[in-house]
């Protein structure tokens, strides 16, 4: 077996994790002081996944760049062809937060959204 350590981001607390695993499979994992600790150890060890953040370029308004996020999560491994989906978008002002900007990125089933409005 071996005993891995994490620190939970799930909450502010930071609760130090000691995950055991049996190959892939998490056994037992201590430290943490919600339900939240676990769960999160548990994904993380298994099957890792991010928001990604970014920006991308704006036509036809004052601001040249808007902030944009994925709506959910996606796999960790995915990161890098997310970004390289965002290069060279340019979307049409305005742009209201929450707009679609680019849908099912990287074959994720999850869209790219923005989090800032631009007029």
């Amino acid at each position: 077996m071996e005993t891995r350590d994490l620190v939970c981001i799930r909450c502010p607390l930071g609760c130090m994790l000691s995950v055991e695993m049996n190959g892939r499979e998490v056994v037992s994992v201590s430290g943490n002081t919600c339900k939240r600790g676990e769960e999160y150890a548990k994904k993380e060890l298994t099957n890792p996944t991010r928001i990604v953040t970014s920006s991308v370029l704006v036509a036809g308004s004052t601001s040249a760049t808007v902030s944009v996020k994925t709506a959910d999560d996606i796999p960790k491994g995915k990161i890098f062809e997310c970004m390289k989906a965002l290069q060279g978008v340019t979307i049409q002002a305005p742009v209201r937060i929450g707009d679609v900007v680019v849908k099912n990125v990287a074959d994720t089933g999850v869209d790219v959204i923005a989090t800032k409005n631009a007029i």
